[in-house]
C-alpha cells in the first residue's frame, strides 16, 4: 500500500498559519510496520508546531524526503525548485564547503513544515544559524554518540559530564534525544563567531570531557582509534553539517522522535519513549521543555580561552575535518592512522 495505487487516498486541504496546503496521497503509509500514512505525519508535526517551529524558525533547512515512505527511495534536498512552489514559501542562500551556494528552505511559519511533510520529508535537518547570517552560528551543538559497545545510558552519563562543565562556565545547554542511541546537547549562543571559531570552541569542550572521563568519551575522529566509549563528534559544528532538529521524526521502523527533555528526567527516558503517537500528548501535557532556549545567548569566550590554553599547553591544535571539506589551515593529515606510514614509521 505504501507505494501502490490503492489506498492513497483523496487529495485533503490543510489550513495552517493563514495558508493553505493540498495535501495529496494522505494515506499513503509512511512506516508500514505501524501502519502511521502521510496523514498521520503531517497531523504529529501540527500537534508539536510551537516546537518543531522553534527549532526551525528562520533557518536554512536540508529536507530528508521519503516520497514513497521509509522502506522507499531517500534522497536529501538542498535546493528549493524555482518552480513549482507556493509563492508564500520562504527560503535562504546558503554556501557550501565548495563553495558552491543553494537556496534552502527557511520555514517562517508552520506552513512551511506542512508543505515539506506533503512533500515527504520525514527528517528536519537545520542549520545552526538563522537567515539574518547564515556565516555565524546562534546555536552550539553537542552530539554524543555511543559507539559499538556503548548504549544511550552511557550518552546519558557523558551527557551529565558536559552539563557539569557548562555549570562551571556559566553556560546552559538543552539536551534532547536524537531518536536513536545518542544524546544531543543544545546551546544558544550569540552570533558573533565563524563556523571555524564556533566549531574551535566545541573541541575545546570536547576535549576537557575526554580528559575528565576518558574510560567514557573519546575525540577520536577516526572509528579504529574509539573504542568502547562515546564519541562527542566536534564536527557536527562545521558547515554544512546539520542534526536532526527537535521534534523532527527519525525514518525508522518506530517512527521515533528526537525530543528534548529536562535535565532532570534525562537519566530516566529511552529513545523508544518518544515516537509520533506518544510525543503529542507529551507535549500537550507539559509544553516543550526546550522553551526557554531563546532567552539568553551565551557568550562562548570561555570555551575559546580553554582552546587557547590548549594550544599553550600543546594539548590543542585542530583535528580532521569530514571529508567532503576542503583542506583546512592547520588540519592534520587525514590520513586513517593505520594506514599512516609515517606514523607506522
Amino acid at each position: 500500500m505504501a507505494g501502490g495505487a490503492a489506498g492513497k487516498g483523496e487529495p485533503l486541504e490543510v489550513e495552517v498559519a493563514g495558508r493553505t496546503v493540498r495535501l495529496s496521497s494522505p494515506d499513503r503509509v509512511y512506516f508500514p510496520q505501524r501502519g502511521f500514512t502521510k496523514k498521520d505525519m503531517v497531523d504529529y508535526y501540527l500537534a508539536v508546531g510551537d516546537g518543531i517551529l522553534r527549532a526551525l524558525l528562520h533557518r536554512p533547512t536540508a529536507l530528508q524526503r521519503f516520497p514513497e515512505g521509509i522502506e522507499g527511495e531517500m534522497f536529501y534536498q538542498k535546493r528549493v525548485p524555482a518552480r513549482g512552489v507556493p509563492p508564500w514559501l520562504e527560503t535562504a542562500t546558503i554556501r557550501f564547503p565548495s563553495g558552491r551556494s543553494a537556496d534552502e528552505l527557511c520555514p517562517a511559519d508552520l506552513a512551511h513544515v506542512v508543505w515539506a511533510a506533503q512533500m515527504g520529508t520525514v527528517v528536519f535537518h537545520p542549520w545552526p544559524v538563522r537567515r539574518a547570517d547564515v556565516d555565524r552560528p546562534d546555536e552550539l551543538r553537542i552530539d554524543l554518540d555511543p559507539q559499538p559497545g556503548t548504549d544511550f545510558a552511557d550518552a546519558v552519563e557523558a551527557a551529565g559530564e558536559v552539563r557539569a562543565l557548562l555549570d562551571e562556565v556559566g553556560a546552559v545547554g538543552w539536551p534532547k534525544t536524537s531518536g536513536g542511541r545518542g544524546v544531543h546537547v543544545y546551546l544558544r549562543i550569540q552570533p558573533r563567531w565563524t563556523f571555524t571559531e564556533v566549531r574551535r570552541a566545541v573541541i575545546a569542550l570536547a576535549r576537557e570531557v575526554e580528559r575528565r572521563r576518558p574510560e567514557l568519551v573519546t575525540t577520536s575522529w577516526w572509528k579504529e582509534e574509539r573504542g568502547a566509549k562515546v564519541f562527542l563528534d566536534y564536527n557536527q559544528m562545521a558547515r554544512d553539517r546539520t542534526i536532526a532538529c527537535a521534534y523532527s521524526l527519525r525514518a525508522n521502523a518506530r517512527a521515533t522522535v528526537s525530543t528534548p527533555v529536562t535535565w532532570d528526567e534525562l537519566p530516566d527516558v529511552e529513545p523508544n519513549d518518544f515516537d509520533l503517537r506518544t510525543v503529542p500528548e507529551r507535549f500537550a501535557r507539559i509544553g516543550d521543555p526546550h522553551a526557554g532556549i531563546d532567552d539568553a545567548p551565551w557568550d562562548i569566550t570561555p570555551l575559546l580561552e580553554w582552546a587557547d590554553r590548549d594550544d599553550r599547553d600543546g594539548r590543542g591544535g585542530d583535528l580532521p575535518y569530514p571529508p567532503d571539506h576542503p583542506k583546512m589551515p592547520g588540519e592534520p593529515k587525514r590520513v586513517q592512522p593505520s594506514r599512516d606510514r609515517d606514523r607506522r614509521g
